[in-house]
């Protein structure tokens, strides 16, 4: 598998994450205190695409580590749950770095 595979999926999980906390944030604004509705539209439409190319990156990544589909379901709905995405893709790259098979080591010059 190369890397570039597991970055993509890296920068998305992190993408995702930090736009569903904004939008989490947004939701209080709006119901908590009535204002940021226009805001919220647009966080919440930014959100929706991102999580769907998220999601195909994701599974990608899990097709090519030949993940269990328990497993793979449970890393694509992460995107959904607050936090959760940041804990996960620290799990998922513990995981899946030994897999990546085009990282090379440069020889040291003396």
């Amino acid at each position: 598998m190369k890397s570039s595979v597991l970055t993509r999926y890296r920068v998305m999980a992190y993408v995702t994450a930090v736009m569903l906390l904004v939008l989490c944030t947004c939701m209080v604004f709006k119901y908590g205190f009535k204002m940021g509705e226009d805001v919220t539209f647009a966080v919440s439409q930014a959100h929706g695409i991102l999580y769907i190319i998220y999601l195909i990156f994701a599974f990608d990544l899990g097709s090519k580590a030949k993940w269990p589909f328990g497993k793979l379901l449970w890393v694509l709905l992460s995107g959904t749950i607050p936090f959760a995405a940041f804990f996960v893709e620290r799990k998922i790259v513990r995981e899946t770095l030994p897999l990546v098979g085009d990282v090379q080591v440069a020889p040291v010059k003396a």
